[in-house]
Parts: C-alpha cells; sequence; structure tokens
C-alpha cells in the first residue's frame, strides 16, 4: 500500500494571500475553507505561541475542512520551552483534551525543543513519548548541535524516535543560508530566527516532517529541492506518508512556491496539480 503526500504552509490565517490564495475581498472567516481546498495540511503554529485553542474554536475547524485534511500543531511553548517537558503530564492531556474534536483530522503533533535542549534533557522526552497516544502520530524538532554530528547524541536520540514511532523533523534551512540576506529585511529576521544545522535525512516513523525554508529566488529553491523528489516519492511508494511544509522569509510568497515546488514533484508521485487559488479564480471571473 503506497502512502501520500500531505502539502501545507505554517498556518493558514494570513492577510497577505489575499487575492491569491484568498479572495481580494471577504472575511476571514473563510481562509481555513479555501486553504483546505489546495493544501490538505498545515502546522498551526498559533498553539506554540497561544497555547490550546477554545473547544468550540475547534469543532468550528473540524467543521470547514475534509475528512483527510490534517493538522499538525506544535504543542505550546510553556510546555517545551518553559517547562522543558518537566513536569507537563496534566498541561500535555490538556492540550490533547482540547483537541479532541479533530481526532481522526490531526497529523503528527510537534515537539520543537529549544535549541539547549541536549542529551542529558532525553529522559524528558522519552517520559513524555511513552505518554503520548497512540492515535495521534508525533514529530520532534530538535535544534541542539550535539544532535547533529553523528555521533552518541544523534545515535541515542533517534534510537528514542524508533523505538517510539515518533518523527523527526527534518528543518532544511539551506535555502535560506544559501546567500546573504542584506537587502531583504524579510531574510534578515529569519536567518536570524532559524537555527543554521545540517540537513540530516532520515525517517524514524511513518510520518515525515520536512520544513523546507525557501529563499526569495525561486530557482534556489528548485536547486535544494531537487533531491528531496526522489526521497519523498521513495517514501511514499513505501507505504510512508510525507509531510512537506512550505516556508518563506515573510510568507507572502509560500503558497506560490508549494505550488512550484509540488509541481516539479507530482509527477514523480502520480498526483495531479493543485487545485486553482480562489483569488486567481475570482480574478479570472473578472
Amino acid at each position: 500500500m503506497s502512502g501520500r503526500l500531505h502539502l501545507g504552509l505554517p498556518m493558514w490565517a494570513n492577510d497577505a494571500w489575499r487575492g491569491s490564495l484568498y479572495p481580494p475581498h471577504g472575511g476571514a472567516q473563510g481562509y481555513l475553507g479555501d486553504y483546505a481546498r489546495v493544501f490538505s495540511a498545515v502546522e498551526g503554529n498559533t498553539t506554540f505561541y497561544s497555547g490550546a485553542p477554545k473547544p468550540e474554536t475547534v469543532a468550528t475547524w473540524a467543521r470547514q475542512v475534509p475528512t483527510d485534511f490534517r493538522f499538525c500543531f506544535k504543542l505550546p511553548s510553556s510546555l517545551t520551552h518553559e517547562h522543558r517537558l518537566d513536569g507537563i503530564e496534566s498541561s500535555f492531556d490538556a492540550f490533547l483534551e482540547a483537541l479532541d474534536p479533530l481526532r481522526g483530522r490531526l497529523g503528527p503533533l510537534m515537539v520543537q525543543l529549544p535549541r539547549d535542549f541536549g542529551a542529558e534533557e532525553l529522559p524528558r522526552l522519552r517520559a513524555l513519548l511513552a505518554r503520548w497516544p497512540s492515535d495521534v502520530p508525533c514529530a520532534v524538532e530538535v535544534r541542539h548541535s550535539e544532535f547533529f554530528h553523528k555521533g552518541a547524541a544523534e545515535i541515542e536520540l533517534n534510537r528514542l524516535l524508533i523505538s517510539q514511532g515518533a518523527n523527526r523533523v527534518m528543518l532544511d534551512v539551506r535555502p535560506l543560508f544559501s546567500t546573504s540576506a542584506q537587502g531583504h529585511p524579510g531574510m534578515i529576521k529569519a536567518q536570524d530566527e532559524k537555527p543554521k544545522r545540517p540537513l540530516h535525512v532520515i525517517s524514524t516513523g511513518n510520518f515525515p516532517v520536512v520544513r523546507f525554508i525557501g529563499h526569495v529566488d525561486a530557482d534556489i529553491n528548485d536547486r535544494y529541492f531537487h533531491p528531496w523528489i526522489a526521497r519523498l516519492a521513495l517514501w511514499i511508494k513505501q507505504g510512508i506518508s510525507p509531510f512537506l511544509f512550505v516556508h518563506t522569509a515573510d510568507n507572502r510568497h509560500s503558497p506560490r512556491i508549494a505550488r512550484r515546488l509540488h509541481d516539479a514533484l507530482a509527477t514523480h508521485i502520480g498526483s495531479p496539480p493543485l487545485p486553482e487559488f480562489a483569488g486567481e479564480r475570482q480574478v479570472e471571473l473578472f
């Protein structure tokens, strides 16, 4: 049985996408529906900063997307960064409970760890993964440099993830750091925020998560994305379902870049083109 590709962006609520992904006029209440007609997953970064959404909000989201759409929310930073996974059992359970209306529509929930969360704290991650519900996929993003040297720390991390069926997030920042950011304020900010770590391509679970941080130059993105085509196609053939999330410095052009990358991949995985963006369709009508 083949897997499938889930393609998405960091969020769905972005006014900068009016006139492209979204109609130029209309309320934000229609964003998620228009987004889900094109993309099959979303990161949902807001939970990292704001915590669990209200149950009635989550129920509304569930009604706006098809059954095969996947939400991949991040654990709140209060759990991962403030408490560093220590003593978070009740807060973690409450977070999952808030997302309960989306059970069945959850992709890998992401545990993004601080840059200084190293091997000595892996027992905390082990305890969290042992508590993780079996019907909700998990993905872990590490940023400490010791997890990128193929030494004892990285071996221990990968073994832990494999043993628990958790997915290691692959943060591909190569396009972002391929040139100087001079003259591009958005890229300067992005280079300051994103960790410059090597890309280690590995599938430790059935739902690999690739976060592709794009450049303002489309040709640069194409060059760095090209090797991903064979890898994503192989995973899908093996019955693995990867999640590909496309970012750019300010995310203004993320939808169009995601479509361009998907077009390059589509013939290799037997996927049809992405549906037309609602904003572009409306422009054609007039």
